[in-house]
C-alpha cells in the first residue's frame, strides 16, 4: 500500500473510533460564571417595566425568611433578549421570558454554559406569563437554589478541611473549607468557626436521642427551641458573665421538611440571640433522622455580622450542612 493510502486508512480508523466514543459526542460548552445568588433575567425592556417585571421582582427579590434584616432571595439583573449572546449567556442561573408563544415553563440544564440552570417561561399574553410565574414560582426558586448550592459545594471542595475527628466520633462526613477551624471538640459536640471581617460564621454538630424531637404540629418547634437553648447554654457562651446563645423569642422559627443524604430531616430557620448580651443573627438548623443509631444528627450554622448583609453567609453554611454523608 502506498504511503498516502496508508495514512488515509489510519485516519479513517481513528475517525471511526472517535465517532463511537461517547465522550466525543458531548457538546462542548464554556464554563458558567457569576456570583452566588445572582440571577440574570432575560426579558424585553418594555415587559420588564410593566407588570411582568413587577411579578418577577415580587417573586425572586422577595425577602429571605429568617434574616434579621431584609435581603432579597436573588440579586437580579435584567437584560433585553436581543443582547443575550456571547459572554452574557454564561450566567449560571438564568430566567428567560418569551412572549407570543404557547404558555408553559421549562427547565434547561447547561444550555449555554456548564453548570447552568435556564428557566424559560412562555405565554401569548402578559397575563399568561404572569400566571406561569406564579404557578411555578416554588419549583423555579428551588431549581435555582439547587444550582447555587452545588456551585457553593464545588468551591468548598477546592480546599477541604480534614474531618477525620468528626468521622470517627459521629460516623458522618461533612465538607467544609480550611478557612474554618474546630474551636471546640467535647465528646460528640463539635463547634466549628470561621472569622470574617465583620464577625464570624460558625456551625455546630452534635447528636440527640430520637425522642428529643416529637414530630407533630404542636410540639416540633418547641422541642427544637428547647434543644437549641440547652446546647447554647452548655457550649455557646461569650465573655459576658451569664451570657449564652438562645432562640430569639420575638421571632417564631420557620420549620420545613426536607431530606439530607436521603434521610428525613427537619429544617429550622430563625434568629438567635445572646442572653444577657447584645448579640444576635440568623441561624439554620437541620435535625437529620438516624433511626439505626436511635438519634437525630444535628447540624446548625449561624452568623454574627452586625450591619452587613448575611444572605450569602447563611447560604454558604447551608451548602456545608447539606453536604453531610453518613458513613
Amino acid at each position: 500500500m502506498k504511503p498516502l493510502l496508508k495514512i488515509a486508512a489510519i485516519l479513517v480508523i481513528l475517525l471511526s473510533f472517535s465517532c463511537n466514543d461517547k465522550s466525543s459526542n458531548q457538546r462542548l460548552v464554556p464554563s458558567s460564571s457569576g456570583r452566588i445568588n445572582n440571577l440574570l433575567v432575560v426579558v424585553d425592556n418594555l415587559l420588564w417595566e410593566e407588570n411582568i417585571g413587577e411579578t418577577v421582582r415580587e417573586i425572586f427579590a422577595a425577602p429571605v425568611p429568617a434574616l434579621n434584616q431584609e435581603e432579597p432571595l436573588f440579586s437580579i439583573s435584567q437584560m433585553p433578549t436581543q443582547v443575550f449572546s456571547g459572554f452574557a449567556t454564561k450566567n449560571r442561573i438564568v430566567l428567560k421570558i418569551e412572549k407570543g408563544k404557547t404558555a408553559g415553563t421549562s427547565i434547561a440544564e447547561d444550555a449555554y454554559a456548564r453548570p447552568q440552570t435556564l428557566i424559560i417561561v412562555r405565554g401569548k399574553t402578559n397575563q399568561e406569563i404572569i400566571d406561569q410565574l406564579k404557578a411555578n414560582s416554588d419549583r423555579i426558586i428551588q431549581a435555582f437554589k439547587d444550582e447555587e448550592i452545588k456551585e457553593n459545594q464545588r468551591r468548598i471542595k477546592l480546599s477541604l478541611f480534614d474531618t477525620k475527628p468528626i468521622q470517627e466520633q459521629l460516623g458522618i462526613d461533612i465538607k467544609f473549607p480550611t478557612a474554618y477551624r474546630i474551636a471546640t471538640h467535647d465528646g460528640d459536640f463539635f463547634w466549628i468557626r470561621k472569622d470574617i471581617n465583620t464577625g464570624n460564621m460558625d456551625f455546630m454538630i452534635y447528636e440527640v436521642p430520637l425522642d428529643r424531637i416529637r414530630k407533630s404540629d404542636s410540639t416540633t418547634v418547641g422541642d427544637i427551641i428547647r434543644m437549641r437553648d440547652s446546647i447554647g447554654k452548655a457550649h455557646i457562651q461569650n465573655s459576658t458573665e451569664g451570657a449564652y446563645m438562645i432562640t430569639e423569642e420575638a421571632y417564631a422559627p420557620y420549620v420545613f421538611d426536607t431530606t439530607i443524604d436521603g434521610r428525613p430531616t427537619i429544617e429550622t430557620k430563625g434568629i438567635w440571640d445572646m442572653k444577657n448580651a447584645f448579640m444576635s443573627g440568623p441561624f439554620i438548623n437541620y435535625a437529620i433522622e438516624d433511626k439505626a443509631n436511635n438519634r437525630y444528627l444535628v447540624v446548625e450554622g449561624y452568623v454574627f455580622a452586625p450591619s452587613v448583609e448575611k444572605r450569602d453567609h447563611v447560604f454558604e453554611l447551608e451548602a456545608i450542612l447539606r453536604s453531610v454523608k453518613f458513613k
